[in-house]
C-alpha cells in the first residue's frame, strides 16, 4: 500500500516542475508572453497552497481509498484536458485541476505512514517520502526537455496520462482504508478565508519577489489581504478546535518539537527554494551557461537529495533527530557562506558542487524534522500535521524565492551603479543574495541545537491501524 501511495505521490510531485522547460514552447506555440506562460507554474503553486491545508480536515472526514480515489481522478482528468487543450485558458485549467490531486497526495501519504508504521521504522519510510519529494522535481525538467525535443508539449501529458490511469485502477483494487475517521462537519466559512490567506501569501511573496517587471502593486495588495485572512483563519480554528470542528487543527503546535521543527522547515526550505532560483539565474546570467547545460548542472543536486533519504532515515531510526539535524544545518550553512564568494570567474561546477551540498544538507535536516514533528503528535492530529507541514513548504518555498530575487535585484542595482560591468554586477548581486541566505540559515543552525527526541527505536513496535 504504501509503495502504490509512493508512487502515485511521484507521478504527481513529477508533474510540478515539468512545464518549466516548456514556457518557451508555450510562448511560441499559443502565441502568449513569458509572463503569461509562466502562471502555468505559479498557478500551480497557489493551488497546492490553498488545498492543502484542507487535507487535515478531508484525511479524518473520508476513508484512505476515497482520498486518493479523488486525488488520482482529479490529476487524470487535468492530465487529459491538459493533452486536449486548444488555447492557454484551457490548459491554465488543467494544470489548476491537477493540481487538485497533488495537493492531497503528500498529505495522505505521510498520514498513512504514521497509521500503519510502527514507531522504529517511521524514519526509513520518512526517508523515502524525502526521495519523492526531492527526485521527483528535480527529474521533471529533464523529462521535459527529452519529451519536447522531439514532439509537442501535448506530448507532457499524453506521457504522464497511462501511468495515472494505472495507478488509479491498481488503486482501486488494492488500497485499504487505515485510520479511524471522523464526523466533523465542514466549516464553511473556514475555506475563503484559508484560500485568500494562503493563497495571497504565496501569490504576493512571489509577485514582490518577481523583479521589476512584476504587477508589484497587485502582490502588494495580495499578501495584506492574506495576512489579514490568514489572522482570521488563524482566529477561527482557535475557537473551533474546542470543539473538535477546526478545518485546520492548530493544537499540534501545542508540541514543542513540532514548533520547532515546523520552524526549522520553513528556514531550510526557504534557503533551498533560493538557492534552486539564483544558481541558473547565475549559470546562464553570469557565466554564460546555455539552458540545457545549466539543468544538466543542477540535476545531481537532486539526486543526491533522494539517494541519500533512505540512509537518512535508517539513521534517525537508529540515532533520533538531533545527530542528524546538527551537522545537516551547518553543512547547508556553510555552503550557503562559501557561495558568498562567488565572482564573474568563477567556473560553472562550483554551482553544482553548492546544490549538492546544500542538498545533502537538507536532506539530513529534512526526514528528521518531519518524521519527529509528526511523531511528537497523537494519531487524532496526524492529518492536520501533515497539512500543516506541506502547507509551510509552499509558503517556505514562496518565500525563498522572492527574498533571494529581491536581493539579487538590490544587489545588482547597487553595483551596476558604482560603474561595474553587467557580468561583474549581476555577480555581486548573486553574492549578495547569498550572503543574506546564508545569515538566515544560521537560525537554522541555531535551531538545531535545541532539537530533542530519543531514537524511535527504543520504542516499542506499534500495531498498524486498519479501519474497515
Amino acid at each position: 500500500m504504501i509503495w502504490l501511495l509512493l508512487g502515485a505521490a511521484f507521478v504527481t510531485m513529477l508533474n510540478e516542475t515539468v512545464m518549466s522547460v516548456a514556457l518557451p514552447h508555450l510562448v511560441d506555440d499559443l502565441g502568449i508572453t513569458l509572463a503569461t506562460a509562466q502562471w502555468t507554474t505559479t498557478a500551480f503553486m497557489l493551488t497546492m497552497a490553498v488545498v492543502i491545508p484542507t487535507t487535515g480536515w478531508v484525511l479524518q472526514r473520508f476513508s484512505t481509498r476515497q482520498v486518493f480515489l479523488f486525488a488520482m481522478a482529479a490529476f487524470t482528468v487535468g492530465t487529459v484536458i491538459g493533452a486536449l487543450a486548444p488555447d492557454f485558458s484551457v490548459l491554465l485549467l488543467a494544470r489548476v485541476v491537477q493540481a487538485v490531486g497533488t495537493a492531497m497526495m503528500m498529505p495522505l501519504l505521510m498520514t498513512t505512514i504514521m497509521n500503519v508504521v510502527p514507531a522504529h521504522e517511521r524514519g526509513r519510510f520518512m526517508g523515502r517520502i524525502t526521495i519523492v519529494m526531492a527526485v521527483a522535481p528535480a527529474l521533471g525538467p529533464a523529462l521535459s526537455g527529452f519529451i519536447l525535443s522531439a514532439l509537442s508539449w501535448h506530448f507532457l501529458f499524453w506521457t504522464i496520462l497511462p501511468i495515472a490511469i494505472i495507478m488509479t485502477v491498481v488503486g482501486a483494487m488494492l488500497l485499504k482504508n487505515v485510520g479511524e475517521r471522523s464526523r466533523t462537519p465542514l466549516d464553511l466559512p473556514s475555506l475563503p478565508l484559508a484560500a485568500i490567506g494562503f493563497g495571497g501569501l504565496v501569490y504576493g511573496i512571489s509577485t514582490i519577489g518577481g523583479g521589476p517587471d512584476a504587477p508589484i502593486t497587485a502582490g502588494v495588495i495580495a499578501l495584506i489581504a492574506g495576512v489579514i485572512a490568514l489572522a482570521l483563519f488563524v482566529a477561527r480554528q482557535v475557537v473551533l478546535q474546542r470543539t473538535d470542528r477546526a478545518l485546520l487543527d492548530l493544537r499540534t503546535f501545542a508540541s514543542r518539537s513540532f514548533s520547532l521543527a515546523t520552524g526549522l522547515i520553513v528556514v531550510m526550505m526557504a534557503a533551498m527554494f533560493g538557492a534552486i532560483i539564483l544558481l541558473p539565474l547565475y549559470l546562464q546570467d553570469v557565466l554564460g551557461v546555455d539552458p540545457a547545460t545549466t539543468g544538466l548542472l543542477l540535476l545531481p543536486g537532486g539526486l543526491v537529495m533522494g539517494l541519500v533519504a533512505p540512509l537518512v532515515g535508517r539513521l534517525y531510526d537508529r540515532y533520533g533527530p538531533r545527530p542528524l539535524v546538527i551537522p545537516g544545518a551547518i553543512l547547508a550553512s556553510g555552503v550557503l557562506w562559501s557561495m558568498t564568494l562567488v565572482t564573474e570567474n568563477t567556473p560553472p561546477f562550483v554551482a553544482a558542487l553548492a546544490l549538492v551540498g546544500i542538498s545533502l544538507g537538507v536532506s539530513f535536516m529534512m526526514t528528521p524534522l518531519m518524521t519527529s514533528a509528526l511523531g511528537s503528535l497523537g494519531p487524532r492530529l496526524y492529518s492536520h500535521g501533515s497539512a500543516i507541514v506541506g502547507t509551510v513548504q509552499q509558503v517556505a518555498g514562496a518565500l525563498g524565492t522572492a527574498l533571494f530575487v529581491s536581493v539579487l535585484a538590490i544587489g545588482t542595482a547597487q553595483a551596476a551603479g558604482g560603474g561595474a560591468a553587467d557580468a561583474a554586477a549581476a555577480a555581486h548581486g548573486v553574492s549578495f543574495a547569498f550572503t543574506v541566505g546564508a545569515a538566515l540559515s544560521l537560525i537554522a543552525v541555531v535551531g538545531s541545537l535545541f532539537v530533542r527526541g530519543a531514537a524511535p527505536a527504543a520504542s516499542a513496535p506499534g500495531e498498524p491501524v486498519l479501519a474497515a
